[in-house]
């Protein structure tokens, strides 16, 4: 990954509110909370809050991978110590103000082992012996967006996988030109100045540097016919739905990554993804523990817990008869083995059931004196242990 011209203008850190020495889960948490709150679905019109979910998206990006975040710190210490995208030194003159009194250019090279030469060589496309690196790919091409979306679904649903759509509001391709920029029935052409490259070459005496190309801007084509429908910018920002499959077994809070169904890309960069945060609904009868295992709760008489008995407990797939054992207390529970969730992949959880002894709330005359009778036969005191 190349490092960007925006790592030396933006403190993602800062963005996301969190200290550069933040852990991922800390980084993660902070992202979440900043981009439901700006998100464009939940302020519609709010110009301010899609710029701000912008800028928390882009600096997830960076920060969210192990391998961007480290090369965003070197280009950060660069920073600090005075190095700027426009050349060595606070002011970015392309001098080498930067560096202290009595520095002899002819002594730097670029070939430094993978440090800051490797770092500046893969963003401004340095050549070093007449050998010219990088070039379109570092200035043309930009990739879109990662968004982010809520699905709200049933238990049942969660439980047994759906296939849905989720609305998102983004840029998306132009629907006229397709993308390219350009009225239909024409193309972009090469750009004449830099040969659709997208970058020129500029010397700073023993240093050359590539630097994008004022004409096309990096893209390495120029249109002289724009798409009325976009302005030529290739993509235009809609409503859409976006077909998502949610497998078996998704818990509350899971995210679904769905490749490349982002935000459009810019001058024929590709699509972001798009990441479907799950939110699964209470169920009136069963409950969840863990991934795959199923909790319900069933009701038994007195009598069916004192002298045992088979009682029919509900499941996803219809009731079966479960054994209640003699002397079953409220509270006691059963597993039922795979009658659980059945994940997308593994094995099927199992069933807890839980028993809850009922206890009569009124009795007649008939009923009183035989629960009066069963007391004068039921030995021992239940409370002697507690000394009372």
């Amino acid at each position: 990954m190349a490092p960007q011209r925006e790592w030396f203008e933006k403190d993602y850190y800062a963005v996301l509110g969190v200290e550069p020495g933040a852990s991922d889960r800390e980084i993660q948490r902070a992202y979440r909370r900043l981009a439901k709150a700006n998100h464009p679905d939940a302020n519609a019109g709010d110009t301010a809050a899609e710029e701000r979910f912008k800028e928390v998206s882009a600096a997830h990006d960076v920060l969210g991978d192990s391998e961007k975040r480290r090369e965003y710190d070197q280009v950060r210490e660069m920073v600090a110590s005075g190095v700027g995208p426009g050349g060595f030194g606070p002011g970015g003159s392309g001098g080498f103000n930067g560096f202290a009194p009595g520095f002899d250019g002819a002594t730097f090279h670029f070939d430094d082992g993978g440090g800051l030469g490797d770092l500046l060589g893969n963003l401004f496309g340095t050549r070093s012996g007449g050998r010219r690196r990088g070039g379109r790919g570092a200035t043309g091409p930009v990739r879109g967006a990662d968004l982010e979306a809520e699905l709200h679904l049933e238990f049942v649903d969660a439980v047994h996988g759906v296939t849905t759509t989720v609305g998102v509001t983004s840029d998306a391709p132009c629907p006229v030109c397709g993308g390219s920029g350009a009225e239909p029935g024409t193309f972009p052409q090469p750009c004449p100045t830099c040969g659709g490259t997208g970058a020129v070459a500029v010397d700073q005496g023993p240093f050359s540097f590539s630097q994008v190309c004022p004409t096309c801007g990096g893209r390495g084509e120029v249109i002289e016919h724009r798409c009325k429908k976009c302005r030529g910018t290739g993509v235009e920002r809609r409503r859409r739905d976006v077909k998502v499959r949610i497998p078996a077994g998704v818990a509350d809070g899971q995210r679904i990554r769905v490749k490349g169904r982002g935000g459009a890309g810019r001058n024929g960069g590709p699509p972001g993804d798009l990441y479907v945060v799950v939110r699964v609904g209470p169920h009136a009868i069963f409950g969840r523990r863990g991934k795959t295992n199923l909790t319900v709760k069933v009701p038994v008489t007195f009598a069916e817990a004192a002298l045992g008995s088979q009682v029919k407990v509900p499941t996803l797939d219809g009731p079966v008869t479960v054994k209640v054992p003699a002397g079953t207390q409220s509270g006691k529970t059963v597993r039922v083995r795979g009658r659980g969730i059945q994940p997308a992949k593994g094995e099927p959880g199992d069933l807890l059931v839980t028993f809850d002894v009922v206890v009569p709330t009124e009795l007649d005359d008939d009923q009183r004196a035989a629960v009066a009778a069963l007391a004068e036969r039921l030995p021992g005191n239940p409370r002697e242990k507690l000394g009372v």
